[in-house]
């Protein structure tokens, strides 16, 4: 199992099928925060959903263009950060990420970010690094202009929300442009 570790409170840890009941529970006392700008929380009703999604991952061909780390801050849980889309040919993919309700306003997320795009750019030899955030979302939009992430413009209605279209603001950062120390 791949660990990364971030610096003394924090390290990430690769997604496990074991994590799923501490990742279900936090995902369920932190349903109604979760809830407002991420869509897979509503279909996350039970730990065997956690599972799911834990196996889809880890086990299944569709491994190969998704990676998911978990957070752990202070040996607690604290979250997920996910590279998808994996484009090894085109040297690119995009970064997602939540944080428990609990974990908020600790840094534990930009610094979280920061390890893992060193990583990406360097063990992983990747390029270029998306992240979309919904527009109206000024915490998760934080991280990105924290790091030096450009803004691209907005993709219009590029995600489902409660029965809804909602716009993305698109952030990128090619490994030219990284300035993380």
């Amino acid at each position: 199992m791949q660990q990364i570790p971030v610096d003394h409170e924090i390290v990430l840890k690769e997604l496990s099928l074991s994590s799923a009941g501490v990742i279900f529970q936090s995902i369920d006392n932190s349903r109604q925060y979760l809830s407002k700008w991420l869509p897979f929380v509503e279909i996350t009703k039970s730990q065997a959903d956690t599972e799911k999604f834990i196996q889809s991952v880890n086990y299944s061909e569709y491994n190969k263009k998704e990676k998911v780390f978990e957070i752990w801050y202070l040996e607690k849980f604290a979250g997920l950060l996910g590279l998808k889309d994996i484009n090894e040919n085109y040297r690119k993919l995009e970064l997602g990420y939540w944080l428990d309700e609990k974990m908020q306003s600790r840094g534990i997320m930009t610094r979280s970010c920061k390890q893992l795009i060193k990583h990406i750019f360097g063990s992983m030899q990747m390029n270029r690094i998306t992240v979309k955030v919904a527009v109206g979302n000024p915490k998760s939009a934080a991280i990105p202009k924290k790091l030096g992430f450009h803004f691209e413009g907005v993709e219009r209605e590029g995600e489902a929300l409660h029965g809804k279209f909602v716009d993305l603001e698109i952030y990128s950062l090619l490994k030219k442009d990284m300035i993380i120390k």
